[in-house]
């Protein structure tokens, strides 16, 4: 009896110095992620003369309206043009990863072989070697591609291939193969096979790739500055610049500009959070 009792305590203490261990580390980390994100908020509200002293400091005077209009109307509009810019980027490099991406990891993942093997490297190589920026534009200007819509969705989807297609390779293990096997037998092609049977089947791992590449293609800052440079080709990381030069500095107009471009991809993260956790964790476990 004795005995019993000093496990129970001893499991009791352990239970305490975990959950304050626990309790720590998240605060920590809220702190890590807070604190920052209340910085750019307070200094958007500020005045130029206030804001420039960067403390954490609640303003004298609020201003957010007036910045963040301000902010709009700076060089004719360009935070605009570079959200629109961005959307289209966002959006089409998106479409692109999740047809061709799911495609590859339905192939990689079915198909054995040495082949099939090399393919599967080559595409985890990709997360190791960084793209050259040099022989990437002279790339892009053989074919007529640099500076255009299409040479910098094509980067976009090409830096986020090999992450997305290890993601659709670990979630379609778990789907059996006698699913293929039984629509094969009732007629199925390899397209209506994988088009009305499997990418249906997908959805969780669609949203995982979905936000996860958004928030990064949205929030990109050097492809385009490399393969989309122009003042009409802008995105929304890039309009930073607005507020910045060698010897001045708007910071109330800067973090009001962060602030706006930041808030549409946290909303976005935030809503679909759980769906991120849900679809990486999907494949896991080797079904």
């Amino acid at each position: 009896m004795m005995r019993q009792s000093k496990l129970n305590n001893g499991k009791r203490k352990r239970n305490i110095v975990q959950i304050i261990v626990e309790s720590s580390l998240v605060l920590i980390c809220a702190c890590v992620f807070i604190i920052p994100f209340y910085f750019i908020i307070v200094n958007a509200m500020k005045t130029r003369s206030e804001a420039a002293q960067l403390s954490i400091a609640w303003p004298s005077e609020f201003r957010i309206i007036e910045n963040i209009q301000e902010v709009l109307a700076a060089r004719d509009g360009m935070l605009l043009l570079a959200f629109f810019n961005s959307t289209v980027i966002t959006v089409t490099s998106i479409f692109i990863l999740l047809i061709i991406c799911s495609m590859a990891g339905f192939v990689l993942h079915r198909r054995k072989g040495r082949l099939v093997s090399i393919i599967g490297s080559t595409f985890l190589a990709g997360l190791m070697i960084p793209p050259a920026v040099v022989p990437t534009i002279w790339v892009l200007e053989q074919f007529h591609l640099f500076k255009t819509f299409p040479g910098i969705i094509l980067v976009m989807v090409a830096i986020s291939i090999p992450f997305s297609i290890i993601l659709y390779t670990g979630f379609i293990a778990t789907i059996p193969k006698d699913i293929d096997e039984a629509a094969i037998i009732d007629g199925c092609g390899g397209f209506r096979l994988f088009f009305n049977i499997i990418f249906p089947m997908l959805m969780p791992i669609h949203s995982t790739v979905i936000i996860l590449n958004a928030v990064q293609i949205f929030n990109d800052f050097v492809h385009p500055l490399y393969f989309f440079p122009g003042s009409e080709n802008a995105t929304v990381q890039l309009t930073l610049y607005n507020f910045m030069s060698m010897y001045n500095t708007d910071w109330n107009l800067l973090f009001a500009n962060v602030l706006l471009i930041t808030i549409p991809p946290f909303i976005l993260f935030l809503i679909f959070s759980e769906k991120i956790v849900a679809g990486m964790t999907s494949g896991a476990v080797k079904g």
